[in-house]
């Protein structure tokens, strides 16, 4: 590379970094994919156009599924997320979705039906009561928002692994998705839906799971930043094709690991 062109490049990577670091103090949900990039990843961008925001985005997209094999690869599918006493459970828990409070959807449980697709045997929808009649874990963990916040709470309910095994699921399948009473949807790896902590949550503090936290059920998954964590399920379905999620496509990290 010739000298001219060594300084040039250098220069477009040094005006790069220093539009990220502008970016990373943004508190904005749309530059989570960019406060998620290390700065010496981004340091590699350099041959990309610093004037095209369509070049800078398309490469730090690329970066982020780069970074979601990553996590995949480094993801401990025995390690356990640390639990808690009672003591400490966060009171009260704070509700978080996309919308606010007074929208909660509203779910009818006795007419709510789990409906099941894909790479699934068994697809005959589930009831509430038959989801309640299956074995049962308690766990008090954390939840970690990508906004900077976390609460430790009391969650009860199926584990995943144990319904899917139930079903037929084809647990060598690479995905798990998940559309919900609230038209938000997201998906999963197998890994993580396989994990012993992973649970198809149906109480909070031993009661009713509340319409705020996701009735008439909700995924719970403490090794998952929340926004991961789905909840008035309406559907689940195996597939090994991308399914997405609502954050996913607008530029959040699609594994999520907390």
């Amino acid at each position: 590379m010739s000298m001219k062109k060594s300084i040039l490049v250098q220069a477009q990577g040094q005006a790069m970094l220093a539009d990220a670091l502008r970016q990373i103090k943004q508190p904005s949900r749309r530059l989570f994919l960019q406060r998620s990039l290390t700065l010496g990843g981004l340091s590699l961008l350099t041959g990309c156009n610093a004037s095209d925001p369509s070049s800078i985005e398309t490469a730090l997209t690329a970066v982020s599924r780069f970074n979601d094999r990553v996590q995949g690869w480094l993801f401990d599918p025995n390690k356990l997320a640390p639990t808690y006493p009672d003591s400490m459970i966060t009171r009260p828990f704070p509700f978080n979705a996309y919308y606010g409070e007074d929208e909660v959807e509203q779910v009818d449980g006795d007419a709510w039906r789990l409906e099941l697709s894909g790479l699934i045997a068994d697809k005959k929808p589930w009831t509430l009561p038959q989801l309640r009649a299956l074995p049962q874990e308690t766990q008090i963990t954390r939840h970690i928002c990508v906004e900077g916040w976390s609460a430790i709470g009391k969650w009860g309910g199926v584990p995943f692994s144990h319904f899917l095994k139930r079903v037929g699921a084809d647990t060598t399948a690479r995905y798990i998705g998940f559309k919900c009473a609230d038209d938000y949807f997201t998906s999963i790896d197998m890994a993580t839906a396989l994990h012993p902590q992973t649970i198809m949550a149906l109480t909070y503090d031993g009661q009713e799971l509340p319409p705020k936290y996701g009735y008439p059920m909700k995924l719970r998954m403490p090794t998952k930043l929340g926004y991961k964590n789905p909840k008035h399920i309406q559907a689940i379905f195996v597939t090994n094709t991308y399914p997405g999620g609502y954050w996913e496509n607008q530029g959040y990290n699609w594994f999520g690991g907390s």
